[in-house]
Formats: structure tokens, C-alpha cells, sequence
């Protein structure tokens, strides 16, 4: 399975509560912090709410 690299590049200052909840439920708390979470539609839909804040890489397959 496919798990994506996900990198936070913006501040979450000034963004809206749903979006900071949604970085923290990420695991990611500072700029340029990587995780990797699988390739799966609850992530995905975590990653579209917070675009503009973060890089995705794919890894692996």
C-alpha cells in the first residue's frame, strides 16, 4: 500500500480552527515537519482541508 510524505510548509497562524485540528490530527506541529500516513480517502480528505499549508509526496507502493 501507498503511503504519502506530508510536509507542513505554512504557519498555521491565522488559519481556521478546523484547519489547525486538522494539522494536529496529522501529527504535524511545525514547519517543515514530515510524516507519512497511508494512502487512504480519511488522509486524503485531511490533506485537501489544509492545501495551502502543506507538501504531499507519494512513497512506496
Amino acid at each position: 500500500m501507498a503511503t504519502l510524505k506530508i510536509t507542513q510548509t505554512k504557519s498555521r497562524i491565522g488559519c481556521k480552527q478546523n484547519q489547525r485540528d486538522t494539522l494536529r490530527s496529522l501529527g504535524l506541529r511545525k514547519i517543515r515537519q514530515s510524516v507519512e500516513r497511508p494512502d487512504d480517502p480519511q488522509v486524503r480528505g485531511m490533506v485537501h482541508t489544509v492545501r495551502h499549508l502543506v507538501n504531499v509526496e507519494e512513497v512506496g507502493s
